[in-house]
């Protein structure tokens, strides 16, 4: 039976997530040489075990997978070697004790993630590849629907909404329908707005004012700001890397309106903000 309204925790695979818990940290792990801000740092998988490693002693809570960038202009990376970057990682984390998400939307590493261990399906394009919703429609995996206007190549080409808030949240309205029509348990679904993808500073920043506004039926919201090119115009134009404080801002002022993880380059910043954050929130040490 289907939860809506009444939805209580997010189903992450193998893990369970209480929705009234301290929200969660979700670590990036990009395993390519072409990502925006850390393209290369982690494109082996010694080196990509390595930074994991990293992540859990930070207190990660979810580790984001990918192989494939998906900076603005970036081009599509043949399946092949997505699978080849990709699985290796994914089976010798199986065990590490934390949910791995796969940041993707191919259906072929879907199903090969899913069957090599992995928790949750991270799909910039929210399902919309042909066959996408059945290669997860089965099982416990978490699936995040994230809003993209048009592709990676063309989306930052002058994005362009009427009303950006309600036209993202129309996206993912439509989307959830999809996935629940086809099975698939309240419980597993998570939302993300896709900032940056298709979108102005101004338009990201109206969709993280009313960030509220884009919570349906309880179900929890994914938000991934860090380092980010809005942050960047804010700061008159300062580097990736230059971004973190920048980036943990953005992480809280998510958590302020409602966001349940936030996905994130700089972990150890960004959990201790958190529960500093929580802490204040329950006024009480003892609720980090």
């Amino acid at each position: 039976m289907q939860q809506t309204s009444q939805t209580k925790h997010f189903q992450c695979g193998r893990y369970r997530f209480a929705l009234d818990q301290r929200p969660l940290v979700m670590g990036i792990l990009n395993v390519t040489p072409d990502s925006f801000s850390d393209g290369g740092e982690h494109a082996t998988r010694d080196s990509a075990l390595r930074h994991a490693e990293r992540l859990i002693a930070e207190g990660v809570d979810i580790i984001d997978i990918g192989g494939e960038s998906s900076r603005p202009g970036s081009a599509s990376l043949p399946l092949d070697q997505e699978l080849a970057r990709v699985i290796p990682v994914v089976e010798a984390l199986r065990d590490c004790g934390k949910p791995l998400s796969i940041d993707t939307y191919k259906p072929e590493v879907m199903r090969a993630s899913l069957a090599a261990g992995a928790d949750l399906i991270n799909d910039i394009w929210g399902f919309r590849m042909p066959s996408a919703v059945e290669a997860v429609a089965e099982g416990q995996a978490g699936l995040c629907i994230m809003h993209m206007q048009r592709d990676p190549q063309t989306m930052q080409e002058d994005p362009h909404y009427d009303d950006v808030v309600a036209e993202v949240n129309a996206f993912l309205a439509e989307r959830v329908a999809i996935l629940r029509a086809a099975g698939v348990d309240d419980a597993r679904i998570a939302l993300d707005p896709g900032f940056g993808f298709g979108k102005t500073p101004d338009h990201n920043l109206r969709l993280l004012g009313q960030l509220p506004r884009l919570v349906q039926d309880g179900l929890p919201l994914l938000v991934g700001l860090s380092r980010k090119s809005t942050l960047g115009a804010i700061l008159g134009g300062k580097p990736p890397q230059q971004r973190v404080a920048a980036s943990i801002a953005a992480a809280v002022c998510a958590l302020e309106r409602g966001a349940f993880i936030v996905r994130v380059h700089d972990v150890e910043q960004t959990v201790d903000a958190l529960k500093t954050w929580w802490a204040v929130r329950n006024e009480a040490v003892g609720q980090v």
